[in-house]
């Protein structure tokens, strides 16, 4: 399958859906049964979508180690796309608490994307750099 612009913003804009809202539904259904998944280029993959949901939806087994919903947002966009692959730039902010009224942090990000038939996630790997001033 051939990706588009289009297609790989709706599944970018579905993923930050998921991560705001860290539904196992959603983050599932960003990915292929069979997809690796990286959160630093030279870690080993997580292979398979039920590890994917479960690293999102319990990092280390433990909810209560996530960032606090609403005090995260974030925006991607692709950036290249070749065939079934795509890059994708953006950006990820936290804030002290869900006021955010006081800004945390701001990442930098790039994605690199492959993309199954059914328009599903296979191989993700996310590269992020803490941007110079942010707040922390």
């Amino acid at each position: 399958m051939t990706v588009t612009r289009e297609s790989v913003q709706a599944w970018l804009d579905r993923y930050v859906a998921a991560w705001l809202s860290f539904d196992p539904a959603e983050v599932g259904d960003l990915f292929s049964a069979d997809a690796a998944y990286r959160y630093h280029p030279a870690d080993e993959p997580l292979v398979g979508r039920d590890a994917i949901v479960s690293s999102w939806v319990a990092p280390d087994g433990d909810a209560s180690t996530r960032d606090e919903l609403g005090t995260y947002d974030a925006r991607y966009e692709p950036f290249a796309i070749d065939g079934d692959r795509a890059v994708a730039v953006g950006w990820s902010r936290y804030w002290t608490d869900a006021s955010r009224t006081t800004e945390r942090t701001t990442y930098d990000n790039c994605f690199l994307l492959e993309f199954d038939a059914d328009g599903r996630c296979r191989a993700f790997t996310e590269f992020f750099r803490e941007r110079p001033g942010s707040a922390s």
